[in-house]
Order: C-alpha cells, then structure tokens, then sequence
C-alpha cells in the first residue's frame, strides 16, 4: 500500500515561522475606493482587509518583477 501522506508539511502542532512586520504602510482612499473596497470585502467574505489589500499589493508588485525579468533571449 503506498503512503499519500504530504511529508513536506509541517505538523499541526508547530507554530509557522513569520518574518516579523516591521514597516508600517499607511494609505488614503477617497469615498469612492473605500465605498468599492467595503463592497468587495462584503461580496467576496474578506474578514481582514489589511491583509488582502497587503497581499493584492504584493501580487501586483511580484507580478510586474516577473514581467521585467530578463529572459535568455532578450
């Protein structure tokens, strides 16, 4: 019988390692991003939004790295 268990998690009793969150970042939005914002966290259940708007800034940042790498050909 073969074993399907994922060996490279980590098991349930370990605490994650988190690099500690040292910079803060403070941005201002007019009434009609924040109107947009609260409706999309409402609509799609976003319970933490300085989360998703940290992770949807990064995607966006890792993204356009990714686009300006240099490839083998350029």
């Amino acid at each position: 019988m073969k074993d399907n268990t994922n060996k490279s998690a980590r098991p349930l009793n370990r605490p994650r390692q988190r690099e500690a969150r040292t910079h803060r970042v403070d941005i201002m939005l007019n009434d009609s991003e924040m109107r947009a914002l609260s409706r999309y966290c409402d609509k799609y259940g976003v319970r933490n939004r300085a989360r998703f708007v940290r992770e949807t800034l990064m995607r966006a940042v890792l993204k356009q790295f990714e686009k300006d790498a240099p490839t083998l050909f350029d």
